[in-house]
């Protein structure tokens, strides 16, 4: 019998297939007393990097500037044998890009509102107006922890 954890790793293709139909992803950052802040997010997935918005002036935009550092956890599942996750580390990236913030919104819109992916360009057009006040957040996929229990159904 092998190692637990390698036996319910997730494959990449399964990362990716998780991540790309997962909900809200909890990113966790250093508040300012130097504990743990952690928040809900919407989130999409643009190759190897998870893209979120948020105001400027958000506390998570706050901490971020100033530690960088960031886990995010993506989870399902409520009995042991249910349990899924990713758990991604690394150092959040913030863009004030108008052009990136457009884009992140509208395909949140796709994800997580059910607007039509025809529409994407008109999203990103109307999202002009309120995207200087926003930042788009990114984090790469480079560190990644997985895990499906489902994987020891029958052992």
């Amino acid at each position: 019998m092998g190692n637990k954890r390698t036996e319910i790793a997730m494959s990449d293709d399964e990362v990716q297939e998780f991540l790309h139909t997962g909900g809200n992803i909890q990113i966790a950052l250093y508040g300012p007393d130097g504990y743990p802040d952690i928040t809900p997010m919407w989130y999409v997935v643009d190759g190897d990097r998870l893209w979120m918005r948020t105001y400027g002036k958000s506390q998570k935009v706050l901490n971020a500037r100033r530690d960088p550092r960031c886990c995010a956890l993506l989870e399902t599942g409520d009995r042991y044998l249910e349990l899924r996750g990713v758990q991604v580390t690394g150092d959040l990236e913030l863009t004030d890009d108008l052009d990136r913030i457009c884009w992140v919104a509208a395909r949140l819109m796709v994800k997580y509102e059910g607007v039509d992916p025809a529409h994407i360009p008109a999203l990103e057009t109307a999202y002009r107006e309120k995207a200087p006040k926003q930042v788009a957040m990114s984090l790469s996929l480079a560190r990644i922890v997985s895990w499906d229990h489902r994987k020891l159904a029958g052992q």
